[in-house]
Order: C-alpha cells, then sequence, then structure tokens
C-alpha cells in the first residue's frame, strides 16, 4: 500500500464543519456526549492505510519520515483527536520492540498491527503515577503478579508489552515481556475499563490486574534489567505524535475563531479588525506558528541528530504543549459566550471539546513536570560545551523538502551528550539572519535572543549551586526550552528563506519577528501581548491560510474545502 497523503486524507473524510459528514466536527462532537469511541472513523482511517503510517516498511507499514506523518497525523486529528488514540496507542510498544524484540516477536507484532489490531503498552501504575522507579508490578521466578492502570486500547488488544520490575533498586530492576492475551489462562488477567477521563472522552483506557499469571518461554524481550531504558527511549517519538495531537486541536480552535470574528461585529467593525479581540487573535496565530515551526523541525531533528533527542523531545513538547493552551485561551477570549456554548448553535461544544481535549493530550504521555524533570536532570551536561554543532546535520533538519537519513530507533539515547546543537549553532544563524533581515524589529529580537541563550550556562550553574531554589534547575529548563524553539525558528527561516513560508513571500521576516516576539515573551515569564504588534503578522499569515483551506503549518498542504 503506497503512503497516505494529507491530501488524500481530506479527500476521504471531507468537509469537517459539514453537519451531516460521519467524519466531521458534529458527529466528532456527538461522540463526545456520548462517551463514545470513534469506530467509524477509525475503521475509514484504517480502510485508507492511516494506521501503517508509524509502523516501517519491512513490519509491512508505511513510515517515511516523522514530518511526515506528523502532518498526516494533525490533518486528522483536527477532526477529532481520538482517532489517535483510536489507531496509534500502539506505537510505543511497537517502538520499543524496535528497538529490543526479537525477529519473532517483532513479526508477531506487525501482523497484529498491520492488520488494524492493537498491541498495548503497561507501564504505569495508580499508586505511582510517572514515578516509574517505584513500580509494584512484579515478574518473579516467571510469575507477572499486580495492576498497571491508563493502558491505551487495553480492552480490546491483542497482546500486551508488559514492564515489571525483576530487581531491587534503579532503572535496571525493570524488565519487559510481550504477552499474547490469546495464551493467557483464564483467571490470571482481568482487564476493566479505566477512569473516565474529562476529555478525548470515549478513548480505550483499561486497567490490566495480572494475577499469578505465568509467562511463557519466549516472553521476555531483550534483556533483563532494560525495560525501562527501551520505553524511555520510545517515548522520545511518542512525543512526536502527541505534538501532532496538540496541533490538530489548534488548527481547529484557531479556525473556529477566526470563522466567527471574521463576521461577527462591534460597532462597525468585525471583531479581526477590533484592537483587543485582534490583539488576542495575533498571540493565538503567533503562537501556532511556534508550536509549528518546533514541532516539526523536531520531527525532522530525530532522523538527523536521534543521540541528543533526549533533549530535543522535552523541550518541542512543553513548548507545543503551553503553546497551544494559550492558543485555546486566547482564541475562547475572542468567541466568549460561545465558547461556552453546548448546544443552539453550528458549531456549539466544540470549542469545549477542544479544550478538554488538549489537557489530556499534554499529560498523556508524561506530566508537565515529569517532561520538565527529564530535561532539567541533563542541563548540567549541555553547558559542559562539546563538539560544535555540524553545519550540515543542522541544514539537514531545517531545509525543508531536503531528503532525511532514514530513522533508526537504536541511535536515540537515555542521555544527551554535550551542547544541544539548536542553541549551539544559534549565534552564527543569528549574525546570518540579522545581515539580511531588514526589519529593525526582528533585528533587536534576534539581538535579545542571542543574548539570552549565551546567559543559559550561567543560568544553569546558578541553578546548580548547593541551597538553591529547589525549583531552580527546572525552571532553568523551562527557559532553555522556550529559547531551544526561538533558535529553531531563526535556523527554519535562514534554510528556507527562498521558500514562501506560511504562505508569504520568500525572505519575508514577519513570521519570523512574531514567533521570536512570542516565544522571547515566554521565555521571560511575560504575557506575549504586550509584544502585541511584532506578532501581528502570524495573523495575517494564518488569516490568509484559512481563506485558502490550507493547513497551518510552514509548507502548504491543501484541506477539504470548507463550505
Amino acid at each position: 500500500m503506497s503512503p497516505l497523503t494529507p491530501e488524500q486524507l481530506e479527500e476521504l473524510l471531507g468537509d469537517p464543519g459539514d453537519d451531516t459528514n460521519p467524519h466531521g466536527f458534529t458527529a466528532a462532537v456527538a461522540r463526545d456526549e456520548r462517551d463514545e469511541f470513534p469506530t467509524a472513523l477509525c475503521d475509514a482511517l484504517v480502510g485508507a492505510g492511516f494506521h501503517l503510517n508509524y509502523l516501517p516498511k519491512d513490519w509491512g507499514g508505511t513510515f517515511e519520515s516523522f514530518d511526515r506523518s506528523l502532518t498526516l497525523v494533525r490533518s486528522a486529528a483536527r477532526r477529532d483527536v481520538n482517532i489517535m488514540p483510536g489507531t496509534m496507542f500502539s506505537i510505543i510498544a511497537a517502538t520499543c520492540l524496535q528497538l529490543h524484540g526479537t525477529p519473532e516477536q517483532q513479526r508477531r507484532a506487525a501482523d497484529i498491527l498491520c492488520r488494524g489490531g492493537a498491541v498495548a503498552f503497561a507501564l504505569t501504575e495508580a499508586e505511582h503515577g510517572s514515578d516509574l522507579l517505584s513500580g509494584d508490578v512484579s515478574l518473579s521466578d516467571g510469575v507477572l503478579d499486580g495492576e498497571k492502570w491508563m493502558v491505551g486500547l487495553g480492552m480490546r488488544c491483542e497482546a500486551v508489552y508488559v514492564v515489571a520490575r525483576t530487581g531491587g533498586r534503579g532503572p535496571a530492576a525493570f524488565s519487559a515481556v510481550l504477552l499474547d492475551l490469546a495464551d493467557v489462562p483464564e483467571g490470571q488477567l482481568e482487564r476493566v475499563p479505566a477512569v473516565r477521563t474529562g476529555g478525548m472522552r470515549g478513548i480505550d483506557l483499561a486497567r490490566m490486574r495480572f494475577t499469578g499469571l505465568r509467562v511463557p518461554d519466549g516472553a521476555l524481550v531483550g534483556r533483563l534489567g532494560e525495560g525501562l531504558e527501551a520505553a524511555v527511549k520510545a517515548q522520545q517519538a511518542v512525543r512526536l505524535m502527541s505534538m501532532a495531537g496538540s496541533l490538530g486541536i489548534a488548527d481547529s480552535a484557531v479556525r473556529l475563531a477566526l470563522d466567527f470574528a471574521s463576521v461577527r461585529k462591534v460597532g462597525r467593525a468585525v471583531l479581526t479588525e477590533s484592537p483587543h479581540p485582534r490583539r488576542d487573535l495575533a498571540v493565538a496565530a503567533a503562537a501556532l506558528l511556534a508550536a509549528d515551526v518546533v514541532a516539526l523541525t523536531a520531527a525532522r531533528g530525530v532522523h538527523v541528530l536521534p543521540e541528543v533527542f533526549s533533549v530535543w523531545a522535552p523541550a518541542a513538547k512543553h513548548v507545543v504543549a503551553e503553546s497551544c493552551d494559550e492558543l485555546i485561551r486566547r482564541c475562547g477570549a475572542v468567541l466568549a459566550t460561545r465558547s461556552v456554548l453546548r448546544e443552539g448553535e453550528r458549531g456549539a461544544g466544540l470549542f469545549q471539546k477542544l479544550q478538554r481535549d488538549s489537557g489530556v493530550v499534554r499529560v498523556i504521555d508524561s506530566s508537565t513536570l515529569s517532561n520538565l524533570r527529564s530535561y532539567a536532570g541533563q542541563l548540567p551536561t549541555l553547558t559542559e560545551g562539546g563538539a560544535a554543532p555540524d553545519p550540515e546535520a543542522l541544514a539537514a533538519v531545517y531545509t525543508l523538502g531536503a531528503d532525511l537519513p532514514a530513522y533508526e530507533t537504536a541511535r536515540l539515547d537515555m542521555f544527551a551528550r554535550g551542547a544541544d546543537p539548536v542553541l549551539a549553532g544559534l549565534p552564527d544563524a543569528a549574525v546570518a539572519v540579522a545581515e539580511i533581515v531588514e526589519d529593525e524589529q526582528t533585528g533587536a529580537l534576534l539581538r535579545q535572543l542571542a543574548q539570552a541563550v549565551s546567559g543559559l550556562g550561567e543560568l544553569t550553574r546558578a541553578a546548580q549551586q548547593r541551597g538553591a531554589d529547589p525549583n531552580a534547575l527546572v525552571d532553568a529548563a523551562e527557559r532553555y526550552a522556550w529559547l531551544h524553539a526561538a533558535a529553531s525558528c531563526v535556523h527554519l527561516w535562514h534554510a528556507n528563506r527562498d521558500r514562501p513560508l506560511y504562505g508569504t513571500t520568500p525572505g519575508s521576516a514577519g513570521w519570523l519577528g512574531a514567533t521570536l516576539g512570542y516565544l522571547l515573551a515566554r521565555a521571560d515569564g511575560v504575557d506575549p501581548r504586550r509584544h502585541g504588534a511584532v506578532l501581528t503578522p502570524a495573523l495575517d499569515a494564518v488569516a490568509a491560510l484559512r481563506e485558502t483551506d490550507q493547513l497551518f503549518t510552514a509548507l502548504p498542504v491543501r484541506l477539504a474545502p470548507t463550505r
């Protein structure tokens, strides 16, 4: 089967704004009200091969690169983000098996997944949450005991990848097994639906209780003691796909707000031309473009520089989740009363669903604090210098349309060694862009960014000092994340200055100034609305993409025409 393109997906699923479309917004809101799994939508996507887009070709999948998969998934997720847990929750188990599964285990998983089945991933426990080192589910003398919770597709999966304690303390105390559930004797596994979630309603989450389950020979995945390491590495890829969900939600929220604001009048002016709502919309648009840059370039970066993705992934995840959360608030401010209506008007109920769904996506692979703590723990190594960033590697990441090397899961690492190449390459890129850009405001923001990046080493050292604020290192990680995102915007603009990014003319610096203004404000902990004027070009770009039925991303993606 040939890889499905976003344009083909859009043609298949039709206009989401059509109230009669079973794959549109009205149907999604109705399912949400009923806590209903998106069966028909998932069936349509599986029939078109959507579920194959994250599986390697030697497994029978159609995966080519993460940036392509990201764009495809966000195109589907803008209709209903529940398609992701409905069709893609097996990505983490599949990635773990690519990392250390036997050929037979990989063949078994591929057989299940390619025909649209599910292989669940059981890691977390209700009593411990993201404190993975405290897990109690045990595998002793070949017998599995204990309970996992929030297991995605746990009620309908045919196999499950379980991380269980096989030792005493530390990461090496955990191992992984792959269980074919058809072979589990009655009474040794109980599956019950997990507690219901506020957002992404109706998705399949389960509790799995193992009672004296005798693990068959050949079920161990990899070696004893490497189960948690493989899971942590695999979550780097999962963060990429969760970002696709956030972007799909953000696309619909901004589009909904613009649909309303472009016709609603206050006095004689429509809201898009009225100062206060226009400023809120500009913040939302700048946040959306910033999130797109970060997610898109991270999806390319994992191919080129997977060894540093243990810091790149949490930085990108934080910025995308926080930016999408903010843009939803700004859109809600513009929609005002329309943001809380559940019935009575076209589109009623959709905005609340988007809000609730966004809250789940931001924590679905790890909590905000857990994500930042993972990043913070690696900050000291990022300031120790190391080799200078490879200009050719950065060019490969940021030149959109350039061929990418094959994705190699084996090159993922638990910890980055040396500097973050995105931030380390910023000084040269900032100088090069400043020499080209004529806009004085953007030039000033470039200088501000370069100065902020130069101070990161001192910030980290201060956070490490004995007696420092116990939150100092996590706070430093958050600042790193926003500045990493701003540096990505500079690299992307410089590498593609001959391309019409976001529908603007080649070399236009408006979107760059807007994203830098937004990201620097977030890095400094100030309200981005204070930089309202510099954010306006982002709104103009997004409004133009909406008018031409384009996805809100750097390179054009044609959407289903809207009525």
